[in-house]
């Protein structure tokens, strides 16, 4: 996928018992899509945490957020429970041909700890349009970019009118 392009689609339940789909998101600017590797991730949890405290601020630029797992509904319903993100909209049983689709690195579980099969942490900044505008797709669970940087970022594309990069 390269800045520019359509997204794929991409339609999930939600921890909520609703539904979401990329097709029907009308934000003002944006939709940020967060892909997490899952329960067993305390990494995750920390980032989830994190989106949570800036999530006003990506409301205020006009940013519809969302996290994204592979997990089973029971451990997505787990980690609404037990981690402190319960403004965030999270999507469940993201299917491998879908994870795929959107570029994910997938792991194999090491421990019993972890999914059989879970996807890599990323992160979609897509455009009012359904175009592509940023992304970061990892293949380990550390160093993600902050939250903070992402908002900074935001606030200089809107006033310089910066175009997507990575296109060509």
């Amino acid at each position: 996928m390269k800045p520019t392009q359509q997204v794929p689609s991409l339609h999930l339940d939600l921890i909520n018992d609703t539904q979401w789909s990329m097709e029907k998101q009308d934000p003002e600017k944006y939709s940020l899509l967060v892909f997490y590797r899952g329960y067993h991730c305390p990494v995750c949890k920390k980032q989830l945490e994190s989106l949570k405290d800036h999530l006003q601020e990506f409301i205020d630029r006009g940013v519809n957020v969302i996290g994204i797992s592979m997990d089973t509904e029971e451990r997505a319903k787990k980690t609404g429970d037990e981690w402190a993100i319960e403004s965030i909209p999270i999507g469940f049983e993201l299917s491998e041909e879908k994870a795929r689709e959107w570029g994910l690195y997938l792991s194999k579980g090491i421990s019993d700890k972890e999914p059989d099969l879970f996807s890599e942490p990323a992160m979609f900044l897509i455009k009012k349009d359904g175009t592509l505008f940023f992304s970061s797709v990892q293949s380990m669970p550390f160093a993600r970019p902050a939250f903070k940087d992402l908002l900074n970022a935001i606030d200089y594309v809107e006033k310089n009118d910066y175009p997507a990069r990575g296109e060509a």
